[in-house]
Formats: C-alpha cells, sequence, structure tokens
C-alpha cells in the first residue's frame, strides 16, 4: 500500500478517534510458530505506534524473529468502527519508564490519588521497558456505513450485477 493512502487512511477523524484509544489487540507469530493476539496498550505519535512492555516479556522474543504484525483497534458499539493496520516493529530498549506509558494510562478513570498511586507502583516495578514501535505499511477502516470488510464489498458488487 502506498504510503499516500495510509496517510490519507489514518488521517480521517475516525482513525484519529481510533488511534486516540488505549488499547488494542496486536497479532504476531510466536516462537513455536502458532499465532498469537493479546491485547496491550498504544499510543500513537502521528507517524508510529507505541507500545510498551517489561524486558522480560516472552513476545520480544517472538518479534525479534518476526517483526511482521497485525493490529486491531475498534469499538464495542454496534455498528463496530475498526482499524486494522500491518507493518513491522522495531524494538527500542529505554532505561525507566517511556513516556509513552505514562501517556497512555491517562484516559483510564482514576481519582488524582490513585493516579499518583498507580504512578508510584509503575515506576517502582519497571528499572526499564521495551518500546515496541509500529510503523503502519497497510491499514483499512470500517464503519460499516461508507466502508465494508472486503468480503462483504465484493458479495455486494456480486448481488448488484
Amino acid at each position: 500500500m502506498e504510503q499516500s493512502t495510509i496517510d490519507e487512511i489514518l488521517n480521517r477523524p475516525l482513525s484519529q478517534e481510533l488511534l486516540a484509544r488505549d488499547m488494542a489487540r496486536l497479532a504476531y507469530t510466536a516462537s513455536d510458530g502458532t499465532p498469537r493476539a493479546i491485547p496491550i496498550s498504544i499510543h500513537w505519535n502521528g507517524k508510529e505506534i507505541v507500545m510498551c512492555t517489561s524486558t522480560n516479556a516472552p513476545k520480544l522474543h517472538s518479534l525479534r524473529r518476526n517483526p511482521a504484525v497485525a493490529l486491531t483497534i475498534d469499538t464495542e458499539s454496534h455498528p463496530p468502527k475498526i482499524l486494522l493496520l500491518r507493518g513491522t516493529v522495531e524494538l527500542d530498549h529505554v532505561d525507566g519508564i517511556p513516556d509513552e506509558y505514562m501517556q497512555w494510562n491517562g484516559t483510564y478513570e482514576m481519582t488524582p490519588e490513585q493516579r499518583a498511586e498507580w504512578e508510584e507502583n509503575v515506576k517502582s516495578l519497571y528499572e526499564s521497558m521495551v518500546r515496541i514501535v509500529m510503523t503502519p505499511t497497510w491499514v483499512k477502516l470500517i464503519d460499516f456505513e461508507e466502508t465494508l470488510p472486503t468480503a462483504v464489498e465484493e458479495l455486494i458488487r456480486r448481488q448488484s450485477a
């Protein structure tokens, strides 16, 4: 997919709304060759999606071997709004807590006291973390109004032919 198409889709208001969410599902190939899909916190910086994890996370070995991933960000409402992304990741070891990790957790509902306690616990737990930085190479936005899953679009074309 051309970068201009990726940029156009990611700059749509609905895409921006979905990219502002905290959680997504990351799909990757595990070391044993089987697929994995895990919930993970995300931060969109305008160019890349940044995820963070502990330095001992099993997914890191898998991502080093095969950096190809897919990411799904969606809503729970009907009809669902879905942003599908594919790309590759780079792993970046960071001393301390990455800024992105502290930023994305800011949208969870916490009192100021809960937030302070959470931050203290995070800082005491992690001496370092790994930033998983995804660069999108393919994207699709599905809103079930203007855009549909490719298979459904095909069925509609067949029906109207």
